[in-house]
């Protein structure tokens, strides 16, 4: 039987759960230890998955469009942190301090990958494009993130490290994985590509690990007693309001910037997504462990309203392409009718 459409995907509904387990069943002691263990492990592995398929292929031939990646970096590296700096003293006061820490660590992250060359598919966008812009985004972030949290994000969220010890925790736990893996595409790349479903248990598996140990932790340290039922409500508008300006500004300037439908498509969906894959390991290593639940519940609420908005928005464009195109074509063969009546009937 079909998923009823109102119905969340599956692991959205798991990310609810795993909360909602850490909420009631908090893991502590040296059980906490294990499981903090466990969860690097497979951060670890879910980096040297993704650097054993990503094809290097793909990224030197998309990278000729730099016009359009430099757009795409701009909206996510320096747009959303001015905008989430700007929107402070409005936005703030409907949150606590803490969830406005993780709104501007949000702001700091890359743009997802899949998700983001997947939409751009749908709408009938610039997919080699978006599979470069996304895949570059990823890899900056890993120098580009944390630096800027330490630029914007308040001190009291941070782990007390210096932003070059916490660019050198994030390069041993997430970019020599990734390497290794892409030293070793020749040699599993293909099994990889035959087992796709391995990557997306790992890629799913790691972040609820990690979002069961930070909530786990938060829990621990009272989470639940320092933010009211009040600040989730205006989380979810800060969310609302940050990700509307980040598609209006994309949508104007890739339009007035020249660039063709298709490109203005991938930098809307490459510009304005921020990856929860990404973003849930690095919070783990940038943040204090008694903060990390906070700083990634704006994060997981910014990343379900943007799938649902951008979804809806890919099968629209991507409908109203298909309806043009229909329409060309029909056009195109009522003109050649009447030519092909008139050349049977001199024939005859």
């Amino acid at each position: 039987m079909a998923r009823p459409k109102f119905l969340p995907d599956n692991f959205t509904l798991c990310l609810v759960g795993t909360v909602i387990l850490a909420s009631l069943f908090p893991v502590h002691g040296h059980a906490a230890a294990a499981f903090n263990w466990l969860t690097n492990v497979a951060v670890g592995l879910l980096f040297f998955l993704h650097g054993a398929k990503l094809s290097r292929e793909a990224i030197i031939a998309g990278a000729t469009h730099w016009r359009l990646h430099l757009v795409v970096l701009i909206s996510t590296f320096i747009l959303f942190p001015v905008l989430g700096l700007a929107l402070k003293p409005v936005l703030s006061p409907l949150v606590t301090p803490a969830l406005y820490a993780g709104v501007l660590f949000l702001c700091t992250l890359p743009s997802t990958v899949q998700s983001s060359i997947a939409f751009t598919s749908i709408a009938r966008g610039n997919v080699p494009a978006a599979v470069c812009s996304a895949s570059a985004s990823s890899l900056i972030g890993i120098f580009v993130t944390p630096a800027l949290v330490s630029l914007i994000v308040t001190n009291q969220s941070a782990s007390g490290g210096s932003a070059w010890h916490t660019v050198w925790n994030i390069v041993l736990q997430l970019l020599v994985p990734f390497v290794a893996g892409q030293l070793l595409r020749p040699v599993i790349g293909r099994w990889i590509e035959r087992n796709r479903g391995v990557l997306k248990f790992v890629d799913q598996g790691s972040i609820l690990l990690v979002v069961f140990g930070a909530f786990s932790e938060a829990v621990n340290e009272g989470l639940w007693h320092h933010i009211p039922l009040t600040a989730l409500g205006g989380l979810l508008v800060v969310n609302a309001v940050l990700l509307a300006l980040a598609l209006g500004i994309t949508m104007f300037t890739s339009k007035k910037l020249g660039f063709s439908r298709a490109d203005q498509i991938t930098i809307i969906f490459c510009g304005s997504k921020k990856s929860l894959a990404a973003g849930v390991p690095m919070a783990k290593v940038i943040f204090a462990s008694n903060a990390v639940g906070a700083v990634v519940l704006p994060l997981m609420l910014f990343h379900q309203i943007q799938l649902m908005v951008c979804a809806a928005l890919a099968q629209r464009w991507g409908a109203r392409d298909m309806s043009a195109e229909r329409a060309a074509s029909a056009g195109d063969e009522s003109r050649s009718g009447p030519n092909k009546h008139s050349a049977a009937a001199a024939r005859r």
